[in-house]
């Protein structure tokens, strides 16, 4: 038998649990995002099948999905129930005969698997995580974590799809970098300075050039993803969290020093609690803003010493603000706590923690 990498992804996740939750939704185009009202400063968390095709798409502001598909149904985030869903989903995959899961997400994860016909598996698979959540997935086999990512859309919505090194560049050779997992906008710019466009022409590419342009490191990284190469090692190791965050867009603009400092504080103390969770000091500030109408900074602080203190926390936060010399209306506030490593370092046997999900 062979071993296999499975990548498990569900179809419109949160959409579909609300459509569980709500049967008379089914076939409607669906938005769940922010506190489900369209007028307010919020982005899409995810859509309907029926939604995307009038082209909205995670991410996008929920004031722009409304005037792409008027009559669309817009539904607020409910983080608790998604994640309960999820851990049926994520026990799912572990209780899978012979399977070793890594968690990507709550709705994602990589599974290992030996097997005859990988295809039989993957369909087996996808009848444990309807029977356990009544919901469909999508699963993409390969014999490298690449190949598989790539291969799930291909099985979009409820299917199956199998990439390898045999038919990587048949199934990918034409389509541009971008659509490789690992791949954006920004990468895609640099390699078409080098007039690499396709993924058969970054398969091609040496790894001085793209050392060159990238970085020793980085470089043959990006050469690696346009063969389709790389890790086949699925490691079911817990995730430890390097730091916490939170962040606020505003539906009012924060206007006053005053204002920004209070709500720093705010979301100071939501770290806090996170911190003491993992009971791990933050040593690292931060913070990330966003002025009227949508300016992004982000800038960062060592701490003289590590500390729980959400006002230390804050006051690091608030003088990183009142550095920009920036006195524009504020929109968005974040802040993210960077803790101590645990003893031993992160790559030290885990115990406990998750990967972006249960």
């Amino acid at each position: 038998m062979t071993s296999w990498v499975l990548h498990v992804d569900m179809d419109q996740f949160l959409a579909a649990v609300e459509i569980q939750r709500h049967p008379e939704l089914a076939g409607k185009p669906v938005v769940v995002g922010g506190r489900g009202d369209p007028t307010e400063r919020a982005v899409v968390s995810t859509a309907s099948y029926e939604a995307r095709e009038f082209g909205i798409r995670s991410g996008m502001a929920l004031k722009i999905a409304v005037k792409r598909c008027p009559d669309a149904i817009f539904l607020p985030v409910d983080f608790p129930v998604y994640e309960a869903v999820s851990a049926k989903v994520m026990q799912a995959l572990r209780d899978f005969p012979g399977a070793v899961v890594e968690v990507l997400g709550w709705d994602e994860a990589f599974m290992g698997l030996t097997a005859d016909d990988p295809v039989v598996a993957a369909r087996a698979v996808q009848d444990a995580v309807h029977a356990a959540t009544g919901l469909d997935c999508s699963v993409g086999i390969g014999d490298t974590k690449v190949r598989a990512k790539v291969a799930t859309d291909f099985g979009k919505p409820a299917g199956v799809f199998q990439l390898t090194r045999d038919n990587w560049l048949d199934v990918m050779g034409d389509r541009p970098v971008k659509a490789l997992w690992g791949v954006g906008p920004q990468t895609s710019k640099r390699l078409e300075r080098h007039d690499i466009r396709t993924v058969r022409e970054l398969a091609a590419a040496s790894d001085e050039l793209l050392a060159t342009e990238f970085g020793p490191n980085t470089g043959p990284h990006i050469g690696r993803l346009g063969r389709g190469a790389g890790s086949a090692t699925v490691d079911d190791t817990p995730w430890i969290a390097r730091a916490h965050g939170h962040e606020t867009t505003y539906q009012q603009d924060l206007v006053t020093p005053d204002e920004i400092r209070a709500a720093l504080g705010e979301l100071a103390a939501l770290i806090e609690k996170d911190m003491r969770r993992e009971e791990r000091p933050c040593q690292r500030v931060h913070l990330k803003i966003r002025f009227a109408p949508f300016f992004t900074f982000t800038r960062v602080r060592k701490l003289a010493e590590p500390t729980y203190d959400p006002t230390v926390i804050a006051d690091t936060a608030f003088a990183l603000y009142t550095k920009l010399s920036d006195d524009r209306p504020v929109r968005l506030l974040g802040i993210r706590g960077e803790m101590v490593p645990p003893e031993g370092g992160y790559d030290a046997p885990r115990t406990h923690g998750r990967r972006g999900g249960p």
